[in-house]
């Protein structure tokens, strides 16, 4: 390919309060502000947010008139992830190539610039309303990009939480829409197939998925495309699609070298998490073999833990972010397991189906 991407460059959300959102982060999840635009650096349509931690960057923004085309976002989806950004060696080659390929454009390449440098940015369409952005910024040594100031130093700082870099970034789509979905990564971007799981791997009494995760060729870019599989009741991927009015993303997996520590300090700042069964944990060791960590600290922090041939990885889900059950983060930490937990997909079902049914919609 003639040009390679380098990682996620940033997460782009459209939220109904950036500076509010904003604040929820810093205090909920450790980020840090980074880079601000707005009304005092001379953008009118809309403010704009950036969050920091380790490698990390959200971008949230919020649209300031009535007639911006982010309001129509805003209305079908509620707060939501709009843009999954790649860092790319050639911003300009990235566009071409996937648009040659049958990507539907949104932005042809762009060189923005200012004291700072100049980065060239573009983006496709993906599923849903997402789009895919491709940030060439090799050039660049700015706060975020051109336009951007840096964030006041008289803002509060926040205490990091351990979070390094997104280790995924799940897609749900409609029943029957994940095969066409998968395909689209293989053709537009050369992506591989690199796990799989289907309704007779996940399932409950009540509900289960489809999974295909992709990945750039790399693997730095690892993303699963989830559908729901038929069941007895409704499950939580159909939920998400009715109430997102379609395809999005539904969570980010940041990864941590110290879950145990990263989850303590999350619980502390009031982040909500899925509760897992005492009874899980009482043949843990069996299902998993050796670990090193004590399962008594795992129980009491409401880690999961699941193997594969490389190794075994914990992780730990979040509660919805919003009122709408759609967005919410996982946090995981591998130690050599490159698969993404699926012993532990029944218990997160089963537990998530709890919520559903408190929420009137299992």
């Amino acid at each position: 390919m003639p040009f390679e991407i380098l990682g996620v460059d940033h997460v782009g959300y459209v939220v109904g309060n950036a500076k509010q959102a904003a604040i929820y982060y810093q205090e909920r999840f450790g980020f840090n502000p980074c880079a601000y635009r707005g009304l005092e650096t001379g953008c009118t349509d809309r403010a704009s947010h950036v969050l920091a931690q380790g490698k990390i960057r959200l971008l949230l923004e919020t649209p300031m008139q009535a007639d911006h085309p982010l309001n129509a976002l805003l209305a079908r989806h509620g707060d939501a992830v709009r843009s999954l950004a790649f860092r790319v060696t050639d911003a300009d080659a990235a566009w071409r190539q996937t648009t040659e390929r049958g990507a539907v454009s949104v932005q042809a390449p762009e060189r923005l610039e200012d004291e700072h440098g100049f980065v060239v940015v573009a983006s496709v369409k993906t599923y849903g309303d997402t789009l895919h952005t491709f940030v060439q910024r090799d050039g660049y040594s700015g706060p975020f990009l051109p336009g951007f100031a840096a964030a006041a130093p008289s803002v509060r700082k926040a205490t990091p939480v351990g979070l390094r870099y997104i280790d995924h970034m799940v897609g749900n789509q409609g029943e029957g829409e994940m095969e066409p979905v998968v395909s689209w990564y293989e053709r537009i971007f050369g992506f591989h197939r690199i796990w799989t799981v289907d309704d007779k791997d996940v399932s409950t009494e009540f509900t289960s998925l489809r999974s295909v995760v992709v990945a750039n060729p790399n693997e730095r870019i690892k993303m699963p495309i989830n559908e729901p599989a038929p069941g007895l009741k409704k499950s939580q991927i159909q939920e998400y699609v009715e109430f997102n009015h379609g395809p999005g993303v539904q969570h980010l997996a940041f990864y941590t070298d110290d879950i145990v520590t990263t989850v303590a300090q999350l619980r502390a700042n009031g982040v909500e998490f899925l509760d897992i069964p005492d009874s899980y944990y009482d043949t843990l060791l069996d299902r998993v073999g050796p670990i090193d960590e004590e399962v008594e600290q795992l129980r009491s922090s409401g880690i999961l833990v699941d193997r594969d041939d490389q190794g075994y990885l914990l992780q730990l889900f979040t509660k919805p972010v919003q009122d709408r059950p759609t967005l919410f983060y996982e946090f995981i930490q591998r130690k050599g397991a490159r698969s993404f937990g699926k012993g532990n997909f029944k218990a997160l079902f089963e537990s998530i189906e709890r919520e559903q049914a408190r929420r009137g919609t299992l």
